[in-house]
């Protein structure tokens, strides 16, 4: 444990999966924070929009500039792999790149001080060990790599290939062994998790999975991230709501509504067919609907973007994440006309940040009176009479955190366990509640 290692992971929780996995492969080395003292630096990056790109190249170089001399400075994942040959002659400042195929390689590429981009996509597996972090009770589960749809402004597909599943078994073996390590609740992810299995020519790879982690002694709660609409059917939506397991949360980037704009994406199901499917969604009880959307892509009208505005405004959505339109290389809208200006681009994004805001405002003041399953993370960042707790049903990090101001079971509150609480007031954007059970 002499050697020191710093580790930032980017990006989405499938970059923290690899991350993870990193982690063990190099679990001789201790985690630092102090940068001008730790022998290796890891920057795991995301390559998905210019935002992200640049992110990752600014977190290099700012390492870069307070690293020690002798350390080595590794770049890892997405961007590496999408400008593998340009970066390579451009960033003098890295020791040693890799892309998104040698993650369960790591440690021998620092030993040899080695870059290496294998043909191949990691996939991880049962026999990854994985130091999960962040949660003592949580943890994330890759369904599969890769993707088959041809969404025009995403770039996943050239660098990340096809869809390429994990067997069913090696996800039940991995959940397993999670559970014995304490590990509770569960979020399922993949580039495009409702086509999970349809590589292996199984359509109801999801139900399967359903199926299989319901009968798995000590999962506590779990839920899917990532739907798409194109391989999401009501069976699907119903088998979700069915479960007394899986969560009833329903993540689906729908990007837009627009059937024109819709096409020109090429999302693969319309303005009809996503409405009967989000209506479907909107029907189960106690249901909570995530999305996301892009504002100011190729083509997009004042109209079209103010079609897109109604019917967030009137859906309700629970939550949802505004991107504004990326113009990727690589991408078939790269090479679209119509493109929007920027400063339209802007302007829309503000605007529907503003719905966003409110809807998400509405959807917290609903949960006024209730009473439901949180689990306590730790004193809060506000006030060290706070706790902060998050409810059970949402996603980690994304969908919020609950203040706990008030304990009327006269224990001392253990972080990781689960309560039932009663919400008694919105502050801002956080929810007060009071511990009323264990």
């Amino acid at each position: 444990m002499d050697k020191k290692l710093h580790l930032v992971s980017l990006g989405c929780t499938k970059n923290l999966i690899d991350s993870e996995v990193m982690l063990s492969r190099l679990k001789n080395y201790k985690l630092s924070d102090d940068i001008e003292n730790v022998d290796v630096i890891i920057v795991n990056t995301c390559g998905f929009i210019e935002s992200a790109k640049q992110e990752s190249i600014n977190t290099l170089l700012e390492l870069h500039s307070m690293r020690k001399k002798d350390s080595v400075l590794v770049m890892a994942g997405c961007l590496s792999e999408r400008y593998k040959d340009i970066l390579q002659d451009e960033l003098v400042e890295i020791d040693i790149f890799t892309g998104v195929g040698d993650y369960d390689k790591i440690d021998e590429l620092v030993e040899k001080k080695q870059s290496q981009y294998s043909k191949k996509v990691f996939l991880a597996s049962d026999d990854n060990d994985r130091i999960i972090t962040g949660s003592s009770y949580h943890a994330y589960i890759k369904l599969s790599e890769g993707c088959n749809q041809t969404c025009s402004f995403c770039a996943i597909p050239s660098f990340k290939g096809k869809l390429n599943s994990r067997t069913l078994e090696s996800i039940v073996k991995e959940v397993k062994y999670l559970v014995e390590q304490g590990y509770y609740d569960f979020s399922f992810v993949s580039q495009d998790s409702s086509s999970y299995m349809r590589d292996f020519g199984v359509n109801d790879g999801l139900e399967k999975l359903i199926d299989e982690v319901e009968k798995i002694e000590g999962v506590k709660s779990a839920r899917i991230l990532y739907l798409y609409p194109s391989t999401t059917t009501l069976e699907l939506i119903k088998k979700i709501g069915n479960s007394k397991l899986f969560h009833s949360y329903f993540d689906m980037p729908l990007q837009h509504i627009n059937s024109k704009i819709l096409k020109v994406m090429k999302r693969g199901k319309g303005e009809e067919k996503l409405r009967e499917l989000m209506d479907a969604m909107k029907k189960i009880p106690d249901s909570f609907i995530r999305s996301t959307f892009i504002v100011g892509h190729p083509t997009e009208t004042q109209e079209n973007f103010e079609e897109l505005c109604k019917y967030v405004e009137d859906f309700e959505f629970d939550r949802v994440n505004v991107f504004s339109y990326s113009n990727e290389e690589g991408t078939a809208s790269f090479d679209l006309d119509e493109k929007v200006e920027q400063q339209i681009i802007d302007e829309r994004a503000g605007i529907l940040g503003d719905i966003v805001s409110q809807t998400t405002f509405d959807s917290l003041e609903n949960e006024i009176g209730k009473t439901f399953k949180v689990v306590v993370d730790k004193e809060s960042d506000e006030h060290e009479y706070l706790l902060s707790a998050r409810k059970l049903f949402w996603a980690p990090d994304i969908d919020g955190e609950i203040y706990i101001n008030d304990n009327n079971i006269g224990d001392k509150i253990q972080f990781g366990k689960i309560y039932t609480v009663k919400v008694t007031e919105l502050a801002g954007d956080k929810l007060l509640a009071t511990i009323i059970s264990k």
